[in-house]
């Protein structure tokens, strides 16, 4: 693919074919996504490649303690909740996949089902976890720098044919992530990276997220108009 097919060919993936993804192929990912740049070249980041039976086990423990009542436990800052255009925003991709997927606005079941699925790593076949050192935790740099290499890590992954989605569902128990993911006391867990082949036939597949306008998200200084 060309760089411009990928930038703006990808979107998330949240429904997955079964298919195991071949480990040499993550590392070929893996590698690209590295690539990416860090605040004076730190490069804070670790990456906890999961699958088979101890991934079932995090997507299990994620999902009882959830349904338990259990409080999150992510160890990155959540920030406060989402107000003005940003929960715009955020209830407004809502909607798209919920029509994709023909969830009803009454209907719980479906509405708790698709909630669970983020706390399954949306049943893909490989979970990635980002994590980056301890020793920085604290430093504004290094999560930005994690953005960076996660964004070129599901770019790259999306140029190979796989799909990808980030999130933080799969995360949130961190106790459940840190026992079956063999994550090092010396990391801090960042985010999550559902990935697999993409299932063409899942409907929310095909939903493709609005952006702003490069003019309303830019101001320019100093230019000849």
């Amino acid at each position: 693919m060309q760089f411009d097919d990928v930038i703006l060919g990808r979107r998330s993936i949240r429904g997955y074919k079964p298919d195991p993804v071949p480990r040499a192929l993550i590392e070929e990912i893996i590698a690209l996504a590295m690539r990416a740049p860090s605040s004076m070249n730190t490069q804070p980041w670790n990456f906890y490649i999961v699958t088979g039976e101890p991934l079932d086990r995090i997507r299990t423990g994620n999902t009882e303690r959830i349904l338990a009542g259990v409080p999150q436990s992510r160890e990155f800052r959540t920030g406060q909740a989402f107000a003005g255009q940003h929960r715009e925003r955020q209830v407004g991709v809502a909607k798209q996949l919920f029509s994709a997927m023909g969830i009803a606005r009454e209907d719980k079941d479906m509405r708790q089902d698709w909630v669970l699925r983020g706390f399954r790593q949306f049943d893909a076949p490989v979970c990635v976890i980002v994590t980056y050192d301890r020793v920085l935790d604290g430093s504004d740099d290094t999560p930005f720098d994690c953005g960076a290499v996660t964004t070129a890590l599901v770019n790259a992954a999306w140029s190979r044919g796989l799909g990808a989605v980030i999130n933080s569902q799969g995360i949130m128990q961190s106790p459940v992530v840190r026992e079956h993911a063999g994550i090092a006391d010396d990391q801090v867990i960042m985010k999550s990276i559902a990935l697999g082949w993409p299932d063409e036939s899942f409907p929310a597949n095909a939903v493709v997220s609005e952006r702003k306008a490069v003019a309303e998200a830019t101001v320019f200084v100093g230019f000849d108009d």
